[in-house]
């Protein structure tokens, strides 16, 4: 979440008056983030997030992540419900931009993940590919592995005065990922974007899951990729093996891989590594002037990505042992 469009006082009024959500009693922008301008907004009838979709969305992605965020939440996953307006519509326009208002989720994240924290991430994922099969309206992954060249074309040339060795690491893992990527795999709606800060656990249970702005239709499998490199690396950027097997046993707790999807494993975390360090790098270099936002580090993702290059038995050997 983030602030790149400032909402006045007297616009949020103006725009409020399609809603029934009473009086407006506080109203605060997010900075964390990278994708949409995000508000906690308080009113006499509760709490509210308040998102403005900034140009980086497409308007034509919208009635998908309303529309999942309804399925979902219909089909008694946590995450959050979409607000309609008078008018039964989920989606106005505020300042210019597309905007919805969603409900707010209680809960925290977790700094330090353990292997519980893993395996409730990892079963709560399974049930959100399982309750989004029959989510009606598809959406390519925009950052698949069809989408890198162009963030690769737009960066690479600044890549070494971020990092050392940056522009070789991503071309090496560019090429691997050309040469292996699976084509024929269980695929449905996925997250895309499961990190901790998009998880929230209150009094040891996990309360509800945010952000689905990411989400698209792809392997279910990368999806878990994505996860792997989320959750089972430390505070030092250490992999922590029980952690990732905590969070493959927690999906599996709910839904089997295949075989062929427990093979894919090491080559989707290396994906997965690879479109977080770009698009990481993309925001990196490019912060909109004026913008409250914190761009994250895309050295994060290169260490990842350079442990996953390097150590394809040690993540074999993680995701292997829910088998036992």
């Amino acid at each position: 979440m983030a602030v790149y469009t400032q909402v006045s006082p007297e616009a949020l009024e103006a725009h409020l008056k399609s809603y029934d959500l009473g009086d407006v009693t506080s109203f605060k922008g997010i900075a964390g983030g990278v994708e949409n301008s995000n508000y906690l907004l308080g009113t006499s009838h509760g709490t509210y997030i308040l998102t403005l979709y900034e140009a980086r969305v497409s308007a034509l992605d919208l009635p998908f992540f309303i529309g999942l965020m309804d399925h979902l939440a219909a089909a008694g996953f946590p995450c959050p419900t979409p607000i309609r307006m008078r008018n039964g519509g989920a989606l106005g326009e505020l300042c210019g931009r597309p905007a919805a208002i969603v409900s707010f989720l209680d809960g925290m994240e977790v700094e330090r993940a353990d292997v519980d924290h893993c395996h409730m991430a990892g079963a709560t994922m399974a049930k959100l590919h399982a309750a989004g099969q029959d989510f009606k309206i598809h959406r390519t992954n925009a950052l698949a592995p069809h989408g890198w060249p162009a963030l690769i074309d737009g960066n690479i040339d600044h890549a070494d005065g971020v990092e050392a060795g940056m522009q070789k690491l991503i071309k090496d893992a560019k090429a691997q990922t050309d040469v292996q990527w699976p084509t024929d795999l269980p695929a449905g709606v996925v997250h895309a974007d499961m990190f901790k800060d998009n998880v929230f656990f209150l009094d040891g249970h996990l309360s509800g899951v945010i952000d689905f702005y990411f989400a698209c239709n792809d392997f279910l499998a990368y999806d878990i990729a994505i996860a792997i490199n989320a959750w089972c690396f430390d505070e030092k950027l250490e992999f922590q093996p029980e952690l990732c097997s905590a969070l493959v046993a927690g999906y599996e707790s709910e839904r089997s891989l295949t075989e062929e999807e427990r093979k894919a494993l090491p080559i989707f975390a290396k994906g997965a590594a690879l479109r977080f360090l770009l698009t990481r790098l993309n925001d990196w270099l490019n912060v909109p002037k004026g913008a409250l936002v914190i761009p994250h580090d895309p050295t994060a993702f290169s260490t990842r990505l350079k442990f996953f290059m390097n150590n394809e038995a040690v993540l074999e050997q993680a995701t292997q042992r829910t088998l036992a």
